[in-house]
């Protein structure tokens, strides 16, 4: 007799391939990350997670479903071993949350069915990223899975962010008073440099590529440029451009560059996500680092933020190397959790 046909699981290469799905804005997918309430709104989205398959492992199977309201997004890792672990397709940092929607557990306990299918005993563990703890998707899972899987937690984040509530004024306001004096003094200095602050949401990819180049012509000439640890280096030069290109479609990129005399001195990097605004990376030529260029370029960054009516400032992770600085622009802290699921 024959054995019973695998159901497909993954998506085709043709899927894949098809750009204008994973770059739509209004995509079930897109949608969902941005009105669900994530703690890390933009890098649930296709701009972080796709970008980052893209550069980092092309090679992967990828596992997609999609509803009208809700998606669950995987990427198969498997191991030498017949061990294999199906992860978020961002799987380096964890921040985005691989179920989105208000239905996605619902689609998720679906394509659990077809994963035992395919996989028969070898059944893979799971891992799910993004978990506030203690919330309702976290409650929703135990609840549903508790006496079918073990609970085991990976690690966990602590992300920060600021309120754009009340303007410029009041996001200024809510700094402490050294950082106040340090931002009224770093808007002296930059009148009296004459520096100009050119701001820019690529709208093509060749836009997109003209700014890119000159944002990686800054970092090569930073300390993290010297230190050959920053986004010129593969295979986050690729991530970056593949971010910054997909963002392109929706003008959702948004780039400073600090110029003097005609001369790229610095920048700073981030996309949107509805009204939430997602840091990514910032940088500044290490001949200026004493003239106080991250201050203006952060103060500068949010005035255009809030005169764009934007809700929130996300800085990501507060602990690391080099994060302290975010604490000093930013007064809310958010947990962020992963989780593996594995058979009893």
């Amino acid at each position: 007799m024959a054995g019973r046909k695998k159901p497909e699981l993954f998506i085709s290469p043709d899927e894949l391939a098809d750009e204008n799905r994973w770059n739509n804005p209004q995509s079930p997918w897109n949608t969902a990350a941005i009105k669900t309430r994530q703690v890390d709104p933009f890098c649930c989205t296709t701009s972080w997670q796709m970008s980052f398959h893209d550069a980092f492992s092309p090679n992967r199977r990828l596992l997609i479903r999609e509803t009208s309201d809700s998606v669950v997004a995987f990427a198969e890792k498997a191991y030498f071993n017949n061990y294999t672990i199906l992860t978020p397709i961002e799987s380096m940092w964890f921040f985005g949350n691989p179920l989105l929607g208000p239905n996605s557990v619902d689609l998720f306990q679906d394509t659990l069915v077809d994963i035992e299918k395919f996989y028969g005993k070898k059944f893979p563990n799971i891992m799910i990223s993004g978990v506030a703890p203690k919330g309702v998707l976290y409650r929703e899972l135990r609840s549903r899975f508790d006496g079918k899987f073990n609970f085991r937690k990976h690690s966990s984040e602590v992300q920060c962010s600021s309120s754009l509530n009340g303007g410029v004024d009041g996001f200024v306001s809510r700094r402490s008073a050294n950082t106040r004096r340090n931002i009224k003094k770093s808007i002296g200095h930059a009148s009296a440099l004459s520096l100009v602050f050119e701001r820019h949401a690529p709208s093509s990819v060749d836009d997109a590529r003209n700014i890119y180049l000159r944002m990686l012509s800054v970092e090569d000439r930073s300390w993290k440029g010297h230190g050959r640890c920053g986004m010129t280096e593969p295979p986050a030069d690729q991530y970056y451009w593949k971010m910054i290109k997909r963002l392109s479609f929706t003008k959702s990129a948004r780039v400073i560059l600090a110029v003097h005399e005609g001369k790229d001195i610095g920048f700073i990097f981030g996309g949107m996500a509805g009204t939430i605004y997602r840091g990514q990376q910032f940088s500044y030529d290490d001949s200026w680092k004493s003239a106080s260029i991250g201050t203006m370029l952060q103060y500068e960054k949010v005035k255009w933020l809030c005169e764009e009516g934007a809700t929130r400032y996300d800085m990501g992770p507060l602990i690391g190397h080099k994060m302290g600085y975010k604490a000093s622009w930013t007064e809310r802290k958010h947990n962020l959790e992963v989780w593996i699921l594995s058979k009893h």
